[in-house]
């Protein structure tokens, strides 16, 4: 693949596409959600501690665990999940060492940090921004495929096209998504 089908192929495809080998694609995963992950574990810690390793930890138990992903759900909230897990098993590891009357004196919320909410909210707000970019057909495809998760023949009978013109439109589409974000990066 070249890196321009990586840096557009959604979560599902990478995830997929490291399940059979492709090293590069489980390198673009963990490029997406490392300083997230990493942000995750120093906001909760109050510091920046041991949250390289708890990223380590995390991305590992990911790698292993990739052909328990379901695709069904979007992978960053699996990713977070084990993020979350990992960080409760670590303060459990810490716990152990403390007096009985000290342990659990901080509560790990499942919630969402304030960071990740503005997080999302950027990456998003972002794919808005190049999202509207594109033409209105395009958008659409862009749209019922990676938004919406529609599958190529479910897009073609919604959408009354041949399935082989709605593949190449969907191709031609990311093709220009990629290349709107690539302009912007270089701005």
């Amino acid at each position: 693949m070249e890196i321009a089908d990586y840096i557009v192929a959604d979560d599902r495809r990478l995830a997929a596409l490291a399940l059979d080998g492709d090293d590069a694609a489980f390198e673009y995963l963990f490029d997406r959600y490392n300083e997230a992950i990493r942000r995750l574990f120093v906001q909760r810690m109050g510091g920046s501690g041991d949250a390289d390793d708890l990223l380590q930890e995390t991305f590992i138990k990911v790698y292993i665990n990739l052909h328990r992903y379901n695709p069904d759900y979007t992978f960053g909230q699996w990713v977070y999940t084990i993020a979350r897990n990992t960080f409760v098993d670590y303060i459990r590891r810490r716990q152990d060492d403390l007096p009985i009357d000290e342990r659990y004196a901080t509560p790990v919320s499942s919630a969402p940090t304030p960071e990740e909410s503005v997080i999302n909210l950027q990456q998003r707000t972002q794919i808005e921004h190049y999202l509207d970019r594109l033409p209105a057909g395009y958008r659409q495809l862009i749209v019922m495929r990676f938004f919406d998760e529609y599958s190529y023949e479910e897009i073609a009978a919604k959408l009354g096209l041949p399935l082989g013109t709605v593949k190449t439109r969907i191709h031609r589409a990311r093709e220009r998504m990629c290349r709107l974000i690539a302009k912007g990066e270089e701005r």
